[in-house]
């Protein structure tokens, strides 16, 4: 079972700077039957941080490991203080130009699917149906003894009462839902059990050094077999969870098209990588297809 590890990859000093021509991307729309694998930067725009970008959270932020989480209480409370200072970011975050873009090409038919790694929910949020969410929701968290699940919100309701008054200043957000407090912030902080058995609580998504659910990944392979083309949007494809469906329509002899500022790890395996901002190039491509994004046709 692969794992999602804590990855760092820099690309090659020559790696090439990347197109600004839309025109590779448009045809393979106009064709439809494009499946789409997002990452986090495409809700940059939405306020969520992304690991890789510029100013990428990986700097200065070392996501938590399922072992840590699972190891200690003392790691689970820094991360549940953490986490729940960053929930309010997130639950305020709305979809973007490019999730707003996605959904308009779904409407129209041109999509096979959507795969993101994200936890954020926007693309939902923009519309968008079928989303395969690989790394799981912030949305819902999991009791990891009795299997019951809940909703992040009513979780975030019984914190609040456990910590009145927990009001730190975070140095950041990173695009877990992660708030970087140091240790004496988190000191206090109380974590609630499961109502069912009180048993360890979990957010639904998949930690670093934890298995994507092998079903999950046999739907994303199945979604790569009868797509004619892949989009990859705003993923630096640095983790395998994600570069391998890349690698498997690449080695299918079908077309892999990127978009994304820098250069990603799966560039060699693409016909395409379009250096340009999210948000611009999707509604510029929207616009070329004559594609109305929220309702309104697109100049």
């Amino acid at each position: 079972m692969r794992m999602r590890p804590t990855l760092v990859w820099t690309p090659a000093e020559d790696a090439p700077p990347g197109s600004t021509d839309l025109t590779p991307v448009a045809d393979a729309l106009s064709a439809g039957n494009v499946l789409v694998l997002s990452g986090a930067g495409i809700s940059t725009e939405s306020g969520i941080p992304d690991y890789r970008g510029e100013g990428g959270s990986l700097s200065r932020h070392t996501p938590m490991t399922y072992q840590e989480f699972i190891a200690g209480a003392r790691a689970r409370r820094r991360y549940w203080a953490r986490s729940h200072l960053g929930w309010r970011t997130f639950g305020r975050a709305v979809p973007n130009a490019g999730h707003r873009a996605v959904a308009a090409f779904g409407r129209q038919g041109l999509l096979a699917g959507v795969i993101t790694q994200n936890v954020d929910g926007l693309h939902q949020a923009a519309g968008s149906e079928g989303v395969v969410e690989l790394h799981g929701s912030l949305e819902r968290v999991v009791c990891l003894s009795c299997g019951a699940t809940g909703p992040r919100r009513e979780l975030a309701r019984r914190l609040e009462e456990a910590n009145a008054g927990f009001e730190p200043v975070a140095a950041g957000i990173n695009p877990d839902g992660d708030a970087d407090l140091t240790d004496e912030q988190v000191a206090d902080f109380r974590v609630v059990p499961c109502e069912a058995c009180g048993g360890i609580l979990k957010p639904d998504v998949v930690f670093f050094g934890e298995a994507v659910p092998p079903g999950r990944v046999e739907h994303c392979r199945s979604l790569v077999r009868a797509a004619d083309s892949v989009l990859v949007l705003g993923s630096s494809l640095t983790v395998m969870s994600g570069l391998r469906f890349v690698r498997q329509a690449a080695e299918a002899g079908k077309p892999v098209l990127i978009v994304n500022l820098a250069p990603t790890r799966g560039d060699r395996h693409a016909v395409t990588r379009v250096a340009l901002p999210l948000g611009t190039a999707l509604t510029t491509v929207a616009g070329r297809l004559g594609i109305p994004v929220d309702g309104r046709a697109n100049p």
